[in-house]
This record gives structure tokens, sequence and C-alpha cells, in this order.
């Protein structure tokens, strides 16, 4: 394969696009240095809030895990098979319907 000179020229810069790109290694000498302010919005705000809230909360209900072991252990603890089934069949389910390509 030759390589040649493009006859086609490159396409130029939309208008404001040479702002927003950072200068390359060999510009940087001539480029100067501007600051740009980002403002996320109030979504991302309440998205971080969610995220630190949920980093403090416990992944499991101590409580509850106790009443349940307390319960088993007094034979007072009743599975409801229908519950359990019907949780099985939607995880086949699921399982099926993402192997499908």
């Amino acid at each position: 394969m030759k390589i040649g000179k493009n006859s086609k020229p490159l396409p130029t810069a939309a208008p404001g696009e040479a702002r927003a790109r950072a200068p390359t290694a060999g510009s940087a000498g001539n480029a100067q240095s501007t600051a740009t302010n980002v403002h996320l919005g109030a979504t991302t705000a309440q998205l971080q809030k969610m995220e630190s809230s949920m980093a403090n909360a416990p992944l499991v209900d101590a409580a509850k895990v106790a009443d349940i072991k307390q319960a088993i252990s007094e034979g007072r603890f009743q599975v409801n098979s229908g519950a359990v089934a019907d949780g099985l069949i939607q995880t086949v389910k699921a399982l099926i319907s993402s192997h499908k390509t």
C-alpha cells in the first residue's frame, strides 16, 4: 500500500470547537491557558447526596436477621412455599430471556 499525500483538505473546526479542546503537546508553547467552569446541575447534586446516604446505610437489617434466627430456633418460622416457587420461576424466566440472542 502506498502512502501518499491526501488530495482532500481536512475539515475545519466548528466555531468555538478549538477553544474547547485542550492544547496538544506540540502546541502547548503557543496556547494560552483558559479556565472552564462546569455546572452539572441539580440532578448531579441529588445523585451525590443519595450515594453518600446509601454508603452509610447497612447492607443487612441485623434486627430482622436476629428475629428470623429466633423464629427458626423456636420453630415458629414458616416458609411460604408459593412465594419461594414464584420467585424461583421469575428468576429462571429472567435467566432464560437474558441468554436469548
